[in-house]
Order: C-alpha cells, then sequence, then structure tokens
C-alpha cells in the first residue's frame, strides 16, 4: 500500500504542493462552541491541558470540522514555567501570571523532575498520534526562550516586556543564564514530544519584535539555535519551525542561524520579502486574522494575494498570529475551501 501523504511534512522537505496544505494557529479556540462547551467542564485552563482526555479533544475538534492538513497539540507556552513551580494561573479578563523570578531564583533553577510533570502532555501526543486521520501532520511546540523569559520576569505579560528587557541589561549574566536554561529544558521537551508521535514541532517566539538588532541576536537567534542544535543532535530527522513574530527584516538570515526547516510569518511582512525568503526554504503564514473575523471580500482578498505571492514555493498557509476569540466559524470555513481552490 502506497505511504500515506503527509502534505505538511512534504512542505518541510522544501517541497512545493498545490493547493499548499493548510492549519491556524490557536484553530482549537474560543471561536469553536464545542471548544467552550468541553472548557466549560475542564475547571482551570491548565487543567485542560494537562487532562488528555479533553486535551486530545478539543485538539480534534477543529479538524472533525475543517479537515485541517495539520493538528497542533493542545497546550500552552507556558507548562514550562508551570513545572519549574512558578504558580503559574490565568485569570480570567487577565491573562497568564505567575511568581517573577529574580537573580537568585535562576541561580535556584533545576531541570529535575519537568518530564515527569508533563507526561500529561506526552501522553496526550501519544493518544492524539493514534486517533488522528494518518494523514493528517500532528505538530507539537514549545516557547521559545526569550519568549517565556519575558513571563518569568515580569510575572505576566507587558506590551512591549519592558520588564524582561531591562532585567537582561542590569543582570545580563543572570538573563543569559536563564535563557540557557531554558533553551536545554525546552529542547528536552521537544524531542519527548517528538518521541511520543509528533511529525513536525514549531518554537514560537511570539514576543520577538519588541528586540533590537542586537539582543534579537543574543535574545531570540542564539537561544533557538541551541534548541534546534540540540533537537537535532538527537532525533537528527526532526522537523521545526520557527516563529518570531514582529522579526520583521530580522528574519532574513533568521532561517539560516538557527537551522529551522520552516520561519513562520506574522501579516506585517511584506509578500515582497516573503518570497525573497521562500528563496531559501519553506515558509508558513501570513494571513491577517482580522480578516477572517471580517470574511467576505476582505477575506478572500488577503488569501488571494498570498496564494499569488508564495503559492508556486514551498508555503503552508496559515494565519500570521493566532486565530480570535471573535472569528467566525464558517469565515473559517470558506478560508480552507479557497486556500483548497474548492467551490
Amino acid at each position: 500500500m502506497a505511504e500515506t501523504r503527509r502534505k505538511v511534512l512534504e512542505v518541510l522537505d522544501g517541497k512545493t504542493v498545490s493547493p499548499p496544505p493548510i492549519w491556524l494557529m490557536r484553530q482549537a479556540g474560543r471561536y469553536l462552541p464545542e471548544y467552550r462547551a468541553t472548557r466549560a467542564v475542564a475547571g482551570s485552563f491548565l487543567d485542560l491541558c494537562y487532562t488528555p482526555d479533553l486535551a486530545v479533544e478539543v485538539t480534534l475538534q477543529p479538524i472533525r470540522r475543517y479537515a485541517f492538513d495539520a493538528a497542533i497539540l493542545f497546550s500552552d507556552i507556558l507548562v514550562i514555567p508551570d513545572a519549574l513551580k512558578r504558580n503559574v494561573r490565568f485569570e480570567e479578563g487577565h491573562g497568564p501570571k505567575m511568581d517573577p523570578i529574580d537573580v537568585d531564583g535562576i541561580r535556584a533553577l533545576k531541570a529535575d523532575g519537568i518530564s515527569n510533570y508533563l507526561k500529561p502532555v506526552f501522553e496526550t501526543v501519544s493518544r492524539l498520534r493514534a486517533e488522528l486521520p494518518r494523514e493528517t501532520t500532528l505538530l507539537g511546540f514549545c516557547g521559545a526562550p526569550w519568549t517565556v523569559a519575558t513571563y518569568m520576569i515580569a510575572g505576566h505579560g507587558t506590551p512591549d516586556q519592558a520588564p524582561a528587557r531591562l532585567f537582561a541589561y542590569r543582570n545580563p549574566e543572570a538573563f543569559q543564564r536563564l535563557l540557557t536554561f531554558l533553551a536545554e529544558v525546552s529542547a528536552d521537551y521537544l524531542v519527548e514530544q517528538i518521541d511520543a508521535g509528533a511529525d513536525a514541532v514549531q518554537i514560537f517566539d511570539s514576543w520577538a519584535g519588541v528586540l533590537g538588532e542586537e539582543e534579537f541576536e543574543r535574545f531570540a537567534v542564539k537561544p533557538v539555535a541551541r534548541m534546534i542544535a540540540s533537537v537535532r543532535a538527537r532525533r537528527p530527522q526532526a522537523k521545526i519551525i520557527a516563529f518570531a513574530k514582529g522579526a520583521g527584516l530580522l528574519l532574513k538570515q533568521y532561517r539560516q542561524k538557527t537551522g529551522a526547516d520552516a520561519i513562520g510569518l506574522d501579516w506585517t511582512v511584506p509578500l515582497s520579502f516573503a518570497v525573497d525568503l521562500q528563496k531559501d526554504g519553506p515558509v508558513q503564514g501570513n494571513l491577517d486574522p482580522m480578516r477572517v473575523v471580517s470574511g467576505g471580500a476582505a477575506l478572500d482578498q488577503g488569501i488571494d494575494r498570498i496564494l499569488d505571492a508564495l503559492g508556486n514555493g514551498p508555503l503552508i498557509f496559515n494565519l500570521g498570529h493566532g486565530i480570535t476569540p471573535q472569528a467566525d466559524p464558517e469565515n473559517v470555513s470558506a478560508l480552507v475551501s479557497r486556500v483548497r481552490g474548492e467551490p
């Protein structure tokens, strides 16, 4: 019997697939009524992440609806600091919060117990690979060291992550120690996801866009490169997508410097620049999530521009960031149909 094609993996191998495969960041989320129903019985958000029955269910919900070419593990980038006992909690209307870490706290960090703490996540990955259609790529993920560190320093998200930037300037050795530690434990986390059944993984650097050129190199590029080298040393065939949101022109050599197979593009990346980036390998993105909220002509035009610019090269169609709760599920149906050229 012929081997089942997983289109996302073909693109990650550098092939052009037409129509391009599609999945959406945060595709399992609050825009879906079935997600809201499951979330209501879960207790806390972290309970949802750590309960394999529920995490498998919400991961599969958008696959049942839209037959996306990839399913992404339902979890959160902050499970690593949660495993480090930073008292992570998600407060309705306020986002994630945790106990801020200081220099002494950084010195005291230990990796012991992280893998055991995150066993429910690995169980979810394993069960998903068994339950997903064979042609559907299963994506694992984690946060990049810089982005995770910003939350650990401030204890919450801030508009420009000034607390982490200031801490890095005032305590350069401690901050570098934190980034190195997070790179090492996050690489371990990705390897365990791959071993549990993930076909590929994505590294989310959601706050890369607040960094200047020098800081981007030190805080975003080098830690992610360290992670990818560590994963590849143990799992040479690993496929890795790196998404540095807001990095703009700094993406020009990001793929080469980090070793990522593909780079994710947010919606502010000009398509003319994206075409140049695609000459060096696969790209993923980059529809503005607000076009999905709008629907209609705005959605159609945004899709067509991306397909016209990038559809003749290795492309994974996605949004430029996560889908928002305001998105109409019917607009997502229209998005998928238009990307696939369906009537």
